[in-house]
């Protein structure tokens, strides 16, 4: 990992301004917060390993949707200061997700991303939502998906174990319908005869927890092929994913979950709601979209259980091919120095107008 921050800062610090003068992007994060528990969190600390922050003496404001600090009177203070303002998009309020004001949240947000110098947005799926529940921008952006270490999350050699699937990331109570989801068509998959396990990863609230235990408990001895694995940081990652042949995210509307990087890069083909920006991540040949309806009025829309079920049973037995396709999009589309050289660029191009 070291050798990859030192040459990506190496490469990131070449450029230089009219007066031939080393300039190095000096970023601060809004608000922002990383950390090692998935998510926008995880986005914020690959940033800044090679973009550290600034609390003063910036010259890049870099701000991230879900913390939208900026009230209007700051983001017109950054403005008089000729201070580049970038947003990168990563979700929206809507009717179904959130059950507060959506309406009033989305109003906050919508500061930053029509004043933000440039966008990144997650997916073409999160432009679209953007533009539909903050208003058309007009500004310039482009859609920039998460990335991944291509050379940290690798493929594993196939272990003398049955097929295993997984299903990870941040379970909050609201999401907990993909798991229910995942066992039922586990079971299915079982019953119809496949050698199975089926791996749960990552942050659980104590009372969906003891909701998994006791449904995973009354399959009676089906449970044995269950494993709760409770939450995982970052650093481990690469190790759960060796663990599994086949990722399961059935989150519905999801605009791009990690998750669904770091299993590809580690050559798992994923089985997935056909919705959200998911779908573009993925493409035709590293994994199986599962049909829901498409909507903002319910996040609780699951891939039928034959469906998932008969989606684990294809992924199975055409695992070897949709292996190294799921690894070759990942290496082609979300490697992380290009990410990360992407947004030097865009840095540059501001700081040197």
């Amino acid at each position: 990992m070291w050798c990859l921050i030192v040459s990506a800062w190496t490469t990131f610090t070449v450029f230089t301004c009219k007066k031939d003068r080393p300039i190095h992007p000096k970023l601060f994060y809004a608000g922002a917060r990383s950390g090692s528990l998935g998510g926008p969190l995880v986005k914020v600390a690959r940033l800044q390993q090679v973009f550290p922050e600034h609390l003063t003496n910036y010259n890049v404001i870099y701000a991230l949707s879900n913390a939208a600090y900026l009230n209007q009177s700051a983001v017109k203070a950054i403005k008089r200061k000729n201070i580049p303002l970038l947003v990168n998009q990563n979700g929206i309020f809507y009717p179904g997700w959130y059950s507060g004001d959506w309406r009033f949240m989305n109003k906050k947000m919508s500061i930053i991303y029509h004043h933000a110098d440039y966008v990144f947005w997650q997916s073409t799926f999160c432009k679209n939502a953007a533009n539909q529940f903050l208003g058309f921008r007009e500004g310039p952006g482009e859609v920039l998906f998460n990335a991944v270490d291509t050379k940290i999350f690798i493929p594993t050699l196939y272990q003398n174990r049955p097929f295993t699937f997984l299903v990870a990331g941040n379970m909050s109570d609201d999401v907990g319908y993909r798991i229910f989801n995942a066992i039922d068509g586990f079971r299915l998959a079982r019953d119809s005869g496949l050698q199975a396990k089926l791996l749960i990863a990552g942050r659980v609230s104590p009372n969906l927890k003891k909701a998994i235990d006791e449904y995973v408990r009354s399959y009676d001895s089906f449970h044995q092929n269950i494993c709760l694995l409770g939450q995982y940081e970052q650093k481990n990652a690469p190790s759960l994913y060796a663990q599994a042949d086949a990722f399961i995210m059935t989150k519905y509307n999801d605009s791009c979950p990690n998750t669904v990087i770091e299993a590809m890069s580690s050559g798992l083909p994923i089985i997935y709601s056909d919705s959200g920006g998911v779908p573009e991540m993925v493409g035709n040949q590293a994994g199986v979209p599962l049909k829901v309806p498409q909507g903002w009025d319910d996040i609780n829309h699951v891939p039928s259980v034959n469906d998932l079920a008969d989606a684990m049973i294809y992924v199975s037995k055409n695992h070897a091919e949709m292996s190294i396709a799921a690894r070759k999009r990942a290496v082609d589309k979300f490697e992380i120095t290009n990410w990360l050289q992407r947004h030097n660029k865009i840095f540059h191009h501001f700081l040197v107008k």
